[in-house]
């Protein structure tokens, strides 16, 4: 049951910020449920979420209202739940449209299926 979260401060009009970039099981070697929860501290950031050759979202507004270092919560956040299957590249992809600098906090799991 693999996770990993992040905290990552965003330049003003930064695009392409990769919070999985080295993170081991980016390549995914299962097949397995992957949940998503980020959050910004504004409403100027947007994510790409791809898994694959499969596109979940794109260029979609982050939920803001966040605290800078605090990881995410369902209670508080929405929440992103999808299939990835193995060899699935695993790229969210955050950019910083309206000149601020956001930070965006965010955790994955991704749950091995049989």
């Amino acid at each position: 049951m693999p996770d990993f979260s992040w905290s990552i401060a965003l330049t003003a009009s930064q695009l392409d910020s990769r919070p999985l970039a080295n993170w081991k099981y980016r390549l995914l070697p299962f097949r397995a449920a992957v949940t998503i929860l980020q959050r910004a501290t504004g409403t100027s950031v947007r994510e790409t979420i791809d898994a694959g050759a499969q596109n979940i979202k794109q260029k979609a507004p982050v939920h803001g209202d966040g605290t800078a270092g605090n990881a995410p919560i369902p209670q508080t956040t929405p929440v992103l739940q999808f299939i990835a299957n193995a060899g699935d590249e695993l790229i969210i992809s955050n950019d910083e449209v309206g000149g601020l600098t956001p930070t965006v906090d965010g955790y994955i799991n991704v749950e091995p299926l049989a």
